[in-house]
């Protein structure tokens, strides 16, 4: 369970004064032991929620205290989540909803891998990171604009798959955009710059 390595034995972060709240998929083998049930609206899709304990003995040892256990029927996909969470104060659809959203969260730093090539950060503080994404967010939305006022039939991905080829070239972007043989080359993996133009 890779997430205990975050808290120590009564879910605690690991700084001082700072609560940390998870909230994660149970394995179908995971031993739990059901110490209280609370009442649920089964209209909602929240099949049942529950105090527990774990009893596996190795993740016993690594988190002994009480976690929530939260049975989610997914109408739309025909399925049962089981979740489990430290947190005993928000309602169980509050539980189960934060973690479909963090689906949401996943499908963004995907978008961002694939339209704002951002392979690796170059810093690790914060505001190194904000200041990459930002910079980047700030590249999109200028071709976003450039392909809108020079009215280009090409996807925004294409242009900076194309600018990024053409970045020390000396030609108009216009040029650079509507060259047929730039849309080609974008498939082909071995691209060279030519330093002694």
């Amino acid at each position: 369970m890779e997430w205990v390595d975050n808290f120590n034995r009564n879910g605690w972060s690991t700084s001082p004064g700072i609560r940390t709240f998870f909230v994660t998929r149970a394995k179908h083998n995971t031993q739990l032991r059901r110490r209280y049930s609370h009442p649920v609206e089964k209209s909602t899709g929240v099949q049942c929620d529950q105090t527990v304990t774990l009893t596996g003995l190795q993740s016993q040892k690594d988190y002994p205290g009480q976690l929530r256990r939260i049975r989610y029927f997914d109408a739309e996909q025909n399925r049962s989540l089981v979740f489990l969470s430290n947190h005993f104060a928000l309602p169980a659809l509050t539980i189960s909803d934060a973690y479909r959203c963090r689906w949401q969260v996943e499908l963004f730093f995907k978008w961002i891998k694939q339209h704002l090539r951002i392979k690796k950060f170059y810093g690790n503080s914060e505001n190194a990171v904000k200041t990459q994404i930002w910079i980047a967010i700030s590249i999109y939305v200028l071709v976003a604009i450039v392909k809108k006022r020079l009215e280009l039939e090409n996807s925004l991905y294409t242009i900076l798959q194309i600018l990024s080829v053409t970045l020390f070239e000396k030609t108009p972007i216009l040029q650079a955009l509507s060259r047929e043989e730039n849309i080609e080359q974008i498939g082909e993996s071995c691209i060279q710059l030519n330093l002694f133009n």
